[in-house]
This record gives structure tokens, C-alpha cells and sequence, in this order.
């Protein structure tokens, strides 16, 4: 482009010099041509010189007028080219951008075409997936659909075996109440027969006789320090007419103890939870463990092997009690809010008891067919086993109870409480009797468990400090103050035989007491 440009300003400058040489000999011509005319008028006419010459003169001043006008119309035409030149290269420049600016263009529609069809692929998966959706939620509603038919069938399944069940449990109740009262009529020659040979002693019926108690002592000494269990024991209890105890602890273990030694006769394994609260039948073949796994483990003692695990409770199981008549039955408590009666000979459970409070501590009457629980609400209750009915009522404590045990007679029931209060209580009337209390006493735990001797002349009960009190229920007042444990007392136990007591601590150590 550049080369061609030079090329006509070349061009225009050679027609330039052209017409100014066309010019000077256009002149030169009219020169020539006049300048005969003018020396032929010169001669005849020379009166008219003067006129001539001025006319001469003028025609000389024109021609340098064409002159100069042509000189500007070369200048002009000389900045016109200039002008044209610059315009030429402001258009090749414009025509660079512009093909510059048609490739960016042609890359755009490039680029919008890929994209155009990014877009139709990206529409198509779209609308498939869209597709998808749709067949999977018809999928959904049609599996939910079958769900909620599965399961109105399942409630309408476990209803009927519910239902079915109960009415199993009734005819078992039946069975059960008339096996009672066939046992009741059997037993109560042999009770007034016992009850007449008591002379100085305390007698309880039991299935195989009757066992004699001597008078308890007040005890003032210790005698055994054992390191029981690692971690707290919470549940100690004599065998029936032998100075053995057992004990239960978060260890997750049950030992048998001989106290006139203080040696280890036995251990039961199986556990799989802390060890809450423990019961014995009364032939000693037979323990039963409330844990913390929600179950209840029943040992054979002979042979040391788990003979049921009773299950059925959706929170620990906090209290256990075997029955005074029979072997075979047995009560649990767990803060599941309900209360279960178990058989022990077929391993399940034959009736089910709910109440608004959880139960902390239960016991057997003596007649095995009503038992006492004491609540988180401070409530002492009886229910009736066999129908689930409560029988009666009392605001025994302000704070909860946390132990109930019952007196060998059976007409009177010890509560401890949380207020740090040891009520005595007339179970045929639910009237107090009496109200232990002391300054220095103070209840560790919601399953601090204080005892009644075996004459049911004294209390014993623990404190947090460590501490362990005798009470005298005649004198209502503090006979005896034990002082050998370095953690809270949570247990108490009194042998039947009148002598030792037994206590345990949340440590794991167990004191026995003469």
C-alpha cells in the first residue's frame, strides 16, 4: 500500500511539472504570436503607444495574477495529496482494525457456537435428569406408600400379639393367684404353728421353716476394712441364717464375702453394667442384680453361671426385691417409670405396674402379693402386684426417697429421704411412727440404703462425711456413731442373726461392724 502511494504522488507531481511547462510555453506561444502585431501597430500608431503599453501592462499584471493562482492551486493540489495520503493511511489503519476486529468477531461466533451447543447438550442432560426426578419421586411416593402400609401393618401386627400377650398375662395372673392362695392356705398352719413357738426371738417364715433371730446388739466396733470392688459399692446384703455377705459394685462383679474373716468365698461375673441394688432368695441358691444396662441378671449360685437375663426395662434398673412367700417371683424398679413382675422359673415378665414417678427403692410385703415403692417425689406407695391397682398413698419425704426397708413383722416400713430424714411408718395405715434426724447426717445419693437390726430395735444409715449412725427407734435418738470410712456411706445392711452390720462406701470399701 505504501508502494503505491508513492507512485501517484510521483504521477501527480510529473502532471505538475507538466502543465507549468505547458504553461510557460502556452506563454511563450502567445508571445511569440503577438509580438509581430505589436511592432506592426508600434510603427503606424505610435500615438497610441501609451495606451497599448498600458494595456501591456495590465495583460503582464494578469499573467503573473495566473501566475500566482497557479502557483496556489499547485500548493493546494500538494496539500490535498498530503491530505490524501494521510486519509489513505487513516483508512488502511481502520481497514487493519476492521479485519482485526472480523477475526475477534468470527472467534465470538466460534465461540457462541460451542457454547449454543454446550447449551443444547447441557438442556438435554437437563431435561433427563429432569426426567429422572420425576420417576424417582413417583419411585419415592410409591415406597413411602408401601411404608406407611408396612407399618399400619406392623401396629396392627404388634397390637394384636400385644393384645394377645395380655391376655396371656391374665390367664398367667390367674394361674399365679391361684397358685398363692393354694401356697397361703398350705403355709398358714405352719405360720401360727411358728408364731406360737417365739419366745425371745424374732421369727420369719420362709419356704423351707422357720429361722430364729436373736437380739442385735448395738455395734461399737469394727472389725473387717475390705477393698470390696474398685469404684463405689452400692448394693450389700446378708445371706439367709449365715454370716456371709454379698456385695455388688460398679466393677461389674458380685463377690460373696465370710465376715468372720474377711475373706473372698466367691465371685459371680456376667454383668455387663454397675451393680444398682441386689436381692437373695431365701435358700441362698438364687441371686438377682439390678444394672445399669436396664436388665436383671439371675445367678445360680452353685455353679456361678447366669441362669436369666431379664430384659424388658428401657432404663437402669435401680431396685430389686425377691418375694417373703416364694422364690419365684420377683419385682423390679427402673426410671423407666415402671415396675415389672417377673417369674423366675419361666424368665419373663407376668405384669407390668407404671407410675408418674421414678421409683428410687422397693420392698415385698409380707404377704407377696403387695410391695412398697418410695419415689423421686417424695411419695411412699403400695400397690397391689397381681391387678397393678396402688392401694395407698403418703407424702413421706420433701425430697426423694432413696431407701425403704421393711420390718421382720412386716407392720412397719423404714424410709430414708434425701431431707435427711429416716421415717418409720405403720403400713396398715400409712401413719408415721416415728422420724429419725440428726445435725450431722446427710443422705449421699438417691440410692443411699439405710436397714432396720433384726429385732427392729435399731436404724443404721450412712452420711456423706463418711460416717455411719445407729439409731434407737424406742429412745429416737443416737446410741452409736461409726467412724471408719473415708468416702460417703451408701449402704447398710444388718444381718439377720443379729450380728454384723455391714456397710459399703462410694470408694468400693466395705466395713464390717460388732
Amino acid at each position: 500500500m505504501i508502494k503505491m502511494s508513492r507512485e501517484e504522488e510521483g504521477v501527480a507531481i510529473a502532471a505538475i511539472k507538466h502543465a507549468l511547462k505547458a504553461l510557460r510555453r502556452r506563454h511563450l506561444a502567445e508571445e511569440g504570436a503577438h509580438a509581430p502585431a505589436i511592432t506592426a501597430l508600434s510603427r503606424p500608431l505610435a500615438y497610441q503607444g501609451s495606451e497599448w503599453k498600458e494595456k501591456a501592462e495590465n495583460l503582464e499584471q494578469e499573467l503573473q495574477q495566473c501566475y500566482k493562482a497557479q502557483s496556489r492551486l499547485s500548493e493546494q493540489l500538494v496539500v490535498e495529496v498530503a491530505e490524501c495520503r494521510a486519509a489513505k493511511a487513516s483508512v488502511q489503519e481502520k481497514e487493519s482494525l476492521t479485519a482485526d476486529l472480523q477475526k475477534e468477531v468470527a472467534q465470538m461466533r466460534d465461540e457462541c457456537s460451542g457454547l449454543k451447543i454446550l447449551l443444547e447438550e447441557n438442556s438435554k442432560a437437563l431435561d433427563l435428569a429432569i426426567c429422572e426426578n420425576k420417576e424417582l419421586k413417583a419411585q419415592l411416593e410409591e415406597m413411602t406408600l408401601n411404608a406407611k402400609n408396612a407399618l399400619a401393618e406392623n401396629k396392627m401386627l404388634i397390637d394384636r400379639w400385644l393384645l394377645q400377650k395380655m391376655h396371656d398375662a391374665e390367664h398367667l395372673n390367674e394361674a399365679n393367684a391361684l397358685y398363692g392362695d393354694m401356697l397361703d392356705q398350705l403355709k398358714a398352719s405352719s405360720i401360727q404353728e411358728l408364731a406360737r413357738q417365739q419366745v425371745d426371738g424374732v421369727v420369719r417364715q420362709s419356704e423351707e421353716g422357720a429361722e430364729y433371730y436373736v437380739e442385735s446388739a448395738v455395734p461399737t466396733n469394727g472389725k473387717n476394712r475390705i477393698r470390696a470392688h474398685d469404684g463405689g459399692c452400692a448394693s450389700i446384703l446378708f445371706e439367709y441364717n449365715t454370716g456371709k455377705l454379698i456385695t455388688g459394685g460398679q466393677d461389674r462383679t458380685i463377690k460373696t464375702w465370710d465376715t468372720s474373716t474377711g475373706l473372698l468365698s466367691r465371685t459371680l461375673h456376667g454383668c455387663l453394667g454397675s451393680v444398682l441394688d441386689l436381692t437373695v432368695t431365701h435358700d441362698n441358691k438364687t441371686v438377682i442384680a439390678a444394672s445399669s444396662t436396664n436388665n436383671l441378671y439371675v445367678w445360680e449360685v452353685s455353679s456361678g453361671r447366669i441362669r436369666h437375663t431379664l430384659t424388658g426395662h428401657t432404663d437402669k434398673v435401680c431396685a430389686v426385691d425377691v418375694s417373703k412367700i416364694s422364690s419365684r417371683h420377683v419385682v423390679s424398679s427402673a426410671y423407666d417409670r415402671t415396675i415389672k413382675v417377673w417369674d423366675l422359673q419361666k424368665g419373663y415378665c407376668t405384669n407390668t405396674i407404671m407410675f408418674p414417678s421414678n421409683c428410687n427403692s422397693l420392698c415385698f410385703g409380707m404377704d407377696g402379693r403387695t410391695i412398697c415403692t418410695g419415689h423421686v417425689d417424695g411419695n411412699l406407695r403400695l400397690w397391689d402386684i397381681q391387678t397393678g391397682k396402688l392401694l395407698s398413698e403418703v407424702a413421706a419425704h420433701s425430697l426423694a426417697i432413696t431407701s425403704i426397708s421393711l420390718s421382720r413383722n412386716g407392720n412397719m416400713v423404714l424410709t430414708s429421704g434425701r431431707d435427711n430424714l429416716h421415717n418409720l411408718f405403720d403400713t396398715r395405715t400409712l401413719e408415721v411412727c416415728g422420724t429419725l434426724r440428726s445435725s450431722g447426717t446427710r443422705v449421699a445419693s438417691n440410692w443411699s440404703r439405710s436397714c432396720l437390726s433384726a429385732d427392729d430395735n435399731y436404724v443404721a444409715a450412712g452420711s456423706a462425711d463418711g460416717s455411719v449412725y445407729i439409731w434407737s427407734i424406742q429412745k429416737s435418738e443416737i446410741v452409736s456413731t461409726l467412724k471408719e470410712h473415708g468416702a460417703s456411706v451408701l449402704c447398710c445392711t444388718w444381718s439377720g442373726l443379729g450380728k454384723p452390720l455391714a456397710t459399703s462406701d462410694k470408694n468400693g470399701v466395705v466395713c464390717t461392724w460388732f
